[in-house]
Order: structure tokens, then sequence, then C-alpha cells
């Protein structure tokens, strides 16, 4: 056994893998204080047999390639979206007329937002040994599904959202935290996953890894 103990989580930097704001944002307000670093994973390069394996996998590139960055004793989440609709993923939107296009096809239907999710413990039991490799690394990866129900919206609404940018920046061109939540008529399910993170499948990851959430608290979330 080791004589170099864990650093106990409290201590801990907590990485987020990804340039998403929303992600970001998620986790500030729930009371963690992450650092974001972009991956720089080309998602056009990874293929998959279903939307949830694509996201898993996308998920899992980015936190390792993320984890091999940081300062040895960081925990570093990565995470991707993709729509789930008739089997067929979607990530962001390639241009405004793709955008435009997936609207029309999502609109007055359902689809499934499908959150990958890859936590990696990097202290691998050795504290902060820098000799630690990417075997001696604990990792977790799930991934967690939301029904989203679309609302029935005009072309003309559809062009004016498209003419906001947003859709662009969001997997299946649509988010719950900004001007797309107007077009939502509800979700089955988690809706922080819906934003880009599911705060309890987090919860429940960091417990496989033995650590509680609220030891990674660096903020009171807002009241």
């Amino acid at each position: 056994m080791s004589s170099t103990a864990i650093p106990r989580a409290a201590n801990v930097k907590l990485v987020l893998a990804s340039q998403s704001p929303a992600r970001l944002a998620l986790l500030r307000n729930a009371g963690f204080a992450p650092e974001a670093i972009v991956s720089g994973v080309d998602e056009d390069a990874v293929d998959a047999q279903s939307p949830a394996m694509l996201a898993l996998m996308l998920a899992q590139a980015k936190a390792r390639t993320v984890a091999r960055r940081v300062e040895p004793g960081a925990l570093v989440v990565g995470c991707d979206s993709v729509l789930d609709l008739d089997g067929e993923p979607y990530g962001k939107p390639s241009d405004a007329q793709d955008a435009i296009g997936r609207w029309k096809a999502m609109r007055g239907r359902e689809g499934i937002l499908v959150t990958g999710h890859c936590l990696i413990d990097t202290r691998s039991g050795r504290g902060d040994d820098a000799s630690a490799k990417d075997s001696d690394w604990r990792e977790v990866t799930r991934a967690a599904a939301t029904l989203v129900r679309f609302a029935h919206i005009s072309d003309a609404e559809i062009d004016a959202y498209v003419a906001t940018g947003e859709p662009l920046h969001v997997a299946g061109a649509f988010t719950l935290d900004g001007y797309g939540a107007s077009f939502v008529e509800s979700i089955g399910g988690d809706p922080s996953n819906v934003i880009g993170l599911s705060l309890p499948l987090l919860r429940v990851m960091l417990g496989e890894l033995g650590i509680a959430v609220a030891d990674l608290w660096k903020t009171h979330p807002k009241g």
C-alpha cells in the first residue's frame, strides 16, 4: 500500500473539459468552482453505432485529453450531448440552413437528449506524484437521457431563433437556458442534462469514486 495518502476531495481541483459556457455556469450555480479547459477533440472524427455511444465516446475523449494536460491530482469531467431523433444523432448544426432544416424536422415531435459523462480522478492513489500514468487513473463513464417535447413552431419562429445564432452552438440546435426554452413544451427527466451536464448523475459518479459532492462545493448555490 502506498504511504502517500490521496488528497482530501475538498482540496482537489475540479476541471471541466469543455468550452461550453452553459456547463460552466451550471456547475458554478451548483456551488462548484471548476477550471474550464478546452480539449480540442475533433468531434467529426468520432463515429459510433448509436447516439448514446457517440456521446459517451466523445465525453471520454475530451476528459482523457484534458486529464493528460492538468497537474496531477485533479478531477476532470468531460461531457458531450447529442440529440437522438429517430435513432439518428444530432450534434451542433453545421450552419444556419442546417439548423433551420433540423427545427423543421423536430417541431411538434419528441427527441431524446443524451449526454455522455466521463469523470477521471488523476490522483491515482499517489497524491501529487508526477509519475502517475493514464493507467493509474480511476475513471467512471455514464450517460443520461432526457425526453424533450418540441413545440409546433412556425417557419417565422424558426428563422427568428436561428438568426440569434444560439442554435449553431448547441447540440440538437436548442437549449433550455436561452432563447430555445420558448420552443420546448416539456421534458421528461433531468433538466440539467439538457443544459449539458446532469448534476444528479455527477453526484452518483463522484460517489463511485468515494467522493461526496458537498466536499467539492466552493461557493453557496444561489437561493
